[in-house]
């Protein structure tokens, strides 16, 4: 029942704001994935940023698709739970240290998902930043990689999400957008390496959108 309303509820209100509302430029949309396993990164600035990235996906395939987020944030209330679940079908993740000797595989969800093949949405900033401003990545990505080896990490740029509705907002604004879909990244064999191909390919679209520094 949930897939059917998480594909209704993407059908009738998410991609029409995002698509045409927020107006979209997707550069290299041939290289989305048709099937997971695989991790979908992103820069992050808006809670625009998921429902974007989850919108450019075939309908048919969004029961597959699985955003990481903060539990702490997205399960605080019944009604919050029953969208972030049922609509969205987050991957709670826990952002608190553990106490005393507890033990918290705070990777066990993704790594499960993209082990029945789905596609892992993360973020690797770890948390909303400034308007277009990158922050630096977190090394989770690359310790799920390591963990899920054959799936690959595919890098996507947003831009302009993060005026469109910034932190703290709750309405966007019509404001035109573009997104940049990188060339996926195979398993390198080191989380090192894995984090400097990253950042390579998320700097290497930035540049290749030429886009005016905000004021």
């Amino acid at each position: 029942m949930s897939s059917w309303l998480k594909i209704l509820f993407f059908a009738v209100i998410v991609r029409p704001v995002v698509l045409f509302v927020i107006g979209l430029n997707i550069r290299h949309r041939e290289r989305l994935p048709l099937k997971g396993p695989l991790i979908l990164v992103a820069n992050h600035n808006s809670h625009l940023d998921t429902l974007v990235l989850m919108s450019l996906l075939s309908l048919r395939r969004l029961p597959d698709v699985r955003p990481v987020a903060a539990a702490d944030y997205f399960l605080a209330g019944p009604w919050l739970t029953w969208f972030a679940t049922n609509l969205i079908g987050i991957i709670p993740i826990e952002r608190r240290k553990p106490q005393g000797d507890e033990v918290v595989d705070v990777l066990a969800g993704a790594a499960a998902a993209l082990t029945a093949g789905n596609i892992v949405i993360l973020f690797p900033e770890g948390t909303r930043g400034e308007p277009e401003a990158l922050q630096s990545f977190k090394s989770g990505v690359a310790r799920l990689a390591e963990r899920c080896p054959a799936a690959p990490v595919q890098p996507v740029y947003l831009h302009g999400l993060g005026k469109a509705l910034p932190k703290g907002a709750w309405l966007p604004v019509p404001f035109f957008c573009d997104v940049l879909v990188g060339e996926p990244l195979p398993w390198p064999g080191s989380r090192q390496r894995l984090m400097e191909q990253l950042k390579s390919s998320m700097a290497a679209l930035a540049a290749t959108g030429k886009f005016a520094t905000w004021e």
